[in-house]
Parts: C-alpha cells; structure tokens; sequence
C-alpha cells in the first residue's frame, strides 16, 4: 500500500475524539505513513516521539477589532499552510464544527484538491446539529467532504435525520490500542488505594459533564452497596464534579466512593475493577467502555445512542433504560454477585473486542478509505 501524507486535525484535550484521533495517527504512522497534526495544542496522548509525527500548532493573534480570537480562520489558514507545505494527500478532521468547515475552506485557500475526511464523533450532530445557527455548516461541511464517517450506526442515522446530508456516511468503529488496555496484574493498586480484596469494584470514568448523568452512576452504586460490599471508583475530573460529591454525601455513602482525578494508569485500574457503569443520556459510541472491555470488565450502560452497539445485551454486559437506576443496579448485582456469570461476561468483553473493535481492522478501513480520497501529485 502506497505510503500517504495525513494531516489530522482533532481537539487535542481529554475526551473521546481526540483520544481516537491520536491513537489513529500513532498506528498509522506505525504503519510508514507520514503524519501531520494540525491543533490548537499538543494532543495529551501523543506522549511518545515517533519520527513520522509532526505537529504543527494553530496560533491564534489578537486583534482589538474581535470580540473574540479568530480560531476558525487561524485554523484554516494553518491547515492551508501545511497542505501546501508538506504536500498533502488526505486531511483527516475530526468534528464537523469547526474542524471540517475549517478544511473545506483550507482546501480552496491552498488550491490543491486534497482528500478531506470528516468524521463525526456525535456532539457535532446531538447538539449543535439541533441548532439552526449551526445546522446548515454541518451539512455544507460533510458535502464538502471527500467521504464522512461516524463512529456508530446510531449516530449515522440520527445526521441523516437530522442534517439530510447528500452524501451518504460510513461507520467506522472506535477502538483501543489492545497492547495498552489489556488485563495485567495490578495487585499494588490494593495497598496505594486502600483496598480490600474481598470488595467489588465498580468503576466509573469519564470526564464528568452533566451528560454523563453522575448522580444516576451514584444512585445506581448506593443500592449496590445495599446488597454487596463494594467500592465505587471515579476516575477523572469536570464540570460535575461537586455535583458528583454532593450526591455521595446526601447518600452518606462517603466510605465506600473514592474520587481518584485524572489518572495515567486506568489500564491498571480496570484490571483490578469487576464493572463498569457508563449512565450517560448521550453517547455515540462509549469508548471508556471499549477500554474497560479490552481488560476483560463487563459493563452496564444505557441504551441510548451507540452504547447498544458496545454492550451485547445479555452477553458481555447489560444495558438499562435512560434513568432507570433500579434496573441498572439489579443488573450490576446480577453481574457481581454470580462469579460463573461475571467470568463468561468478562471473556466475553475481551472477545469482542478482539472480533468487532480491533484496531488493526478499523485501522485498515480507514487507510482503504484514504487511498480512495487522497490525492496524488
């Protein structure tokens, strides 16, 4: 396969996409492409040197006569200045706004017909596609685009509903690098956190906005702990976090939760967890689930969005009703409490991500997908 020059383009701050983009650039670099990040910072997983990687950041000047900073257009101008430069064959963007309308616009700024790949992640459509201000340039940007893809089925339908785009769009998974989130031996975490080993661990990560619902993972863990002795691990930070912390000590439930912040080592933490609960009212894919799954930790999540297409119902996990912490708890017990249940779910969320995420396959379907946009000097 014909070497390529990618420039991709993500939010380089924790959450899903950037995560997925960065890992994408990585394994493909891996493969002998040539990769060129193009992003307001360095992405907080790009944590290892590779000679194929380049970043290059977007500055964005001050000028009295904004209100406010120009990033779209700084944006677009950088992304302009690489493609001339490094002799693009495809730009990849994550997000249709602003990164997709961004590189439409950088395409004609350079005057060179190079491939642009969207793809939707699921806030760009869940949200501001509802909005009229926006509507329109998420439409124009994946008509724009040279191919556009979504991260679930589930997400695809709903920009087809509502956009009505006229292109049609293609999933493509998430997926994790399996060399990273694997299950290892992580017996330490016991001592460092003050661990018991006769507890179950229910683990929730994530970066704590209110669609994550956090109260619902709270209320759903406090009638767990009714039933089991258990640990509610919290990993990461946000806007909810207070919230998060209220809700744990209205249940008087302050022993038993532990928030642990932003951590470097949740492979670790997964291995030593026995579930994960993701409660959110919106996700299009789940990728924590994915990680959690990769080290053999079977989930319960709503089934909204793409969370159906993660979690097989009855076969590596469960999934409840928006709200229903009733449900979703009886469905954690059922989990916890029976060992042969929770080790055939257990391999069975390692399974599947090696048969329907594996990175190796997704990343295949994305490098079929370049060679069939690039262009060629």
């Amino acid at each position: 396969m014909e070497k390529l020059k990618i420039g991709i383009t993500c939010y380089p701050s924790l959450g899903g996409s950037g995560v997925v983009a960065t890992e994408l650039a990585k394994l493909l670099a891996e493969r002998g492409h040539e990769i060129h990040i193009i992003t307001s910072s360095r992405p907080f997983r790009l944590n290892k040197h590779y000679p194929n990687i380049f970043y290059h950041p977007v500055e964005v000047s001050s000028y009295a006569v904004f209100q406010y900073l120009p990033y779209d257009i700084a944006l677009a101008n950088r992304m302009s200045e690489v493609i001339l430069k490094e002799k693009l064959n495809v730009l990849h963007v994550h997000y249709a706004v602003p990164h997709a309308v961004c590189a439409v616009l950088a395409k004609d700024m350079s005057g060179v017909d190079v491939g642009i790949v969207t793809t939707l992640h699921g806030t760009d459509i869940t949200v501001l596609g509802h909005d009229p201000a926006l509507n329109g340039s998420i439409k124009y940007a994946i008509n724009k685009s040279s191919a556009t893809t979504s991260v679930s089925n589930a997400l695809a339908i709903d920009t087809m509903r509502l956009i009505e785009p006229k292109k049609e769009i293609e999933t493509i998974y998430n997926f994790v690098d399996e060399r990273v989130y694997r299950k290892r031996s992580a017996d330490y975490l016991y001592d460092e956190l003050g661990l018991s080993r006769d507890e179950k661990l229910v683990i929730h990560v994530s970066n704590f906005r209110k669609v994550k619902r956090i109260s619902d993972i709270v209320e759903t863990f406090h009638k767990i702990r009714k039933r089991t002795k258990a640990k509610l691990l919290l990993a990461g930070d946000g806007p909810e976090l207070p919230t998060a912390i209220e809700a744990v000590e209205l249940a008087g439930i302050q022993e038993d939760v532990m928030f642990l912040g932003k951590r470097d080592d949740l492979p670790e933490l997964y291995s030593i967890s026995h579930l994960k609960l993701l409660l959110s009212e919106q996700e299009s894919f789940g990728l924590v689930l994915l990680e959690a799954m990769s080290c053999g930790v079977p989930c319960v999540g709503t089934a909204i969005g793409g969370i159906p297409e993660v979690i097989e119902h009855g076969v590596n996990g469960y999934v409840a009703p928006l709200g229903d912490t009733d449900t979703a708890s009886a469905y954690a017990l059922r989990i916890l409490e029976d060992e042969g249940l929770h080790r055939r779910f257990s391999e069975e969320a390692m399974r599947s991500v090696r048969e329907r995420f594996n990175s190796e396959q997704i990343v295949d379907q994305y490098e079929a997908l370049y060679q069939k946009v690039a262009y060629y000097y």
